[in-house]
């Protein structure tokens, strides 16, 4: 059989190829598109943007996560985020994940349809445990921390999440790349994907436009390191990586199909 992630009705056949996963940011102050889809219709515009240029998963966040941000509560999360699920229940086809650390906000956002839960938390709260396992939702685990602790977090949360009767094929690894650890240890994970992560889950990268880009490439100005991005993410896929979580849909998608066609070919009849 197949390795797959499963999110909702959605199968996504991880051996088929990499699968893309557009980043939307209604938020005022994320670190590399801060303001640019926070009202509205420019944000569902966005995302249908995304959908056309082959995002298999569009990921909607309303709080910033970056360094030094401003906490929000659940409340003004869900004020920014629920007219956006509203206007895209009808227009979009591809599952959308919601990108919040909050049971309260992962309840209502699955209530608009939402297949995914991406919690940077890493489903540390037993109350997103408990939102999750009443729902059919996928689950992004993410894991804020060092590099020498995040295989045993997996499997601690793998083995909560079992206890709550959330199959494995429902479980999506991500380690964090510019959570918990400093440059070194990031340019170790993009290196190393498979050694810090349990074996025969899906998983996640995230290196976006990120610091760690950055400074590999001189490139002081976050929205101008996409192509530092898809080096890294290129690293990923030949690493392991099953989903790429990303900015620029339309660059990354590209550079997937090419990354997983070289994988894939072979001289051999």
């Amino acid at each position: 059989m197949n390795k797959v992630f499963i999110a909702g009705s959605f199968v996504f056949n991880l051996e088929e190829k990499t699968h893309v996963m557009g980043i939307l940011n209604i938020t005022p102050d994320s670190f590399s598109d801060g303001n640019k889809w926070f009202e509205v219709d420019s944000a569902v515009a966005h995302a249908l943007e995304m959908q056309d240029d082959g995002a298999d998963i569009i990921d909607i966040g309303a709080q910033s996560t970056r360094p030094g941000c401003i906490e929000i509560s659940a409340k003004e999360e869900l004020e920014r985020l629920s007219p956006v699920l509203a206007a895209l229940k009808d227009k979009i086809f591809v599952p959308i994940s919601v990108d919040t650390f909050y049971p309260e906000v992962a309840q209502e956002a699955i209530k608009y349809g939402v297949s995914i839960i991406n919690d940077v938390s890493g489903f540390k709260n037993e109350k997103m445990l408990s939102v999750a396992s009443k729902s059919n939702c996928g689950c992004i685990v993410m894991y804020d921390g060092e590099t020498s602790n995040m295989k045993s977090f997996f499997e601690k949360q793998i083995s909560k999440m079992q206890d709550k009767n959330i199959k494995k094929e429902r479980i999506c690894l991500d380690p964090g790349i510019g959570f918990g650890k400093n440059n070194k240890e990031n340019l170790c994970v993009i290196k190393n994907f498979k050694k810090y992560l349990p074996n025969n889950y899906a998983s996640l990268i995230g290196a976006s436009r990120k610091k760690v880009i950055g400074m590999a490439c001189g490139e002081p100005q976050a929205d101008k390191r996409d192509h530092g991005t898809i080096a890294a993410h290129t690293i990923a896929i030949l690493n392991g990586a099953n989903i790429i979580r990303v900015h620029n849909v339309k660059a990354a998608t590209q550079a997937a199909k090419v990354t997983d066609s070289i994988l894939k070919s072979s001289l051999e009849e």
